[in-house]
């Protein structure tokens, strides 16, 4: 039986001295991350700075060499990805992955699969529903036919649907035009409001760092950057590469 996570517990993830990689080659270098219960914090860097492969390893799917990963108290650096899931953990990945011969409904209650035991199922969907008011017209409609934001919209939800206590969102914005990329971060900016904790990882650094309580700038597998989004929107560092192209 899993061992509960601590709602105690301030820092809901806690990245120290992170070391990984595929196979011999090591992509991300001594990295300390962490996300303290009910902010946002972002994740930024350019294409190939090592965002996805941070992403990996705390979900369980690349090994850590070294460091540790502790989730909502617990150290998870050795768990199986299904553990840190049922500790509450929930993943948007990038490219969407929408079960496309499926409705949005069933895509939306297989996101709940980890509680489906739990009573408060259909109160979740609701919710969900109530986020993204698109999906309740597109409901019994087929997940592959809806458009690219419609798709981002339904995985979000699919995710919120384990009430998850660290919700993961990788490059939530890619591909989306600007109207719908308003959209999702407005609905991340509500979620915030209700308590939920964010990790945004994003290449779009003015996007994210607008909804962001605190920022960390990656590249090459470094940690280049850290603090209070809002002195990172200012920091010319910042604004010289990533602002110029987001």
């Amino acid at each position: 039986m899993v061992e509960q996570a601590s709602d105690a517990v301030e820092n809901i993830l806690a990245v120290k001295g992170l070391r990984c990689g595929y196979g011999r080659t090591e992509v991300i270098h001594n990295l300390d991350l962490d996300v303290v219960r009910g902010e946002i914090v972002c994740l930024i860097g350019a294409n190939g700075a090592g965002k996805s492969t941070v992403i990996k390893a705390i979900v369980g799917l690349i090994p850590a060499s070294s460091g540790t990963i502790r989730l909502c108290g617990r150290d998870v650096t050795d768990l199986w990805t299904s553990t840190r899931v049922e500790l509450g953990l929930a993943v948007v990945p990038e490219g969407r992955g929408v079960l496309p011969q499926l409705t949005v409904a069933e895509n939306l209650l297989l996101g709940g699969y980890v509680r489906r035991s739990e009573p408060w199922l259909n109160d979740e969907m609701e919710r969900v529903l109530a986020l993204f008011p698109i999906l309740s017209e597109r409901c019994d409609q087929l997940a592959g036919t809806l458009s690219g934001g419609e798709q981002q919209m339904l995985v979000i939800g699919r995710a919120l649907m384990s009430r998850p206590r660290l919700l993961i969102l990788d490059e939530p914005s890619f591909g989306l035009a600007p109207k719908i990329i308003d959209k999702i971060f407005e609905a991340l900016t509500e979620l915030k409001s209700l308590g939920l904790t964010i990790l945004l990882v994003e290449q779009n650094a003015n996007v994210a760092l607008e909804i962001s309580q605190r920022g960390y700038v990656l590249e090459s597998g470094h940690c280049i950057l850290s603090d209070a989004a809002a002195n990172l929107r200012t920091d010319t560092l910042v604004r010289d590469i990533y602002f110029g192209s987001s």
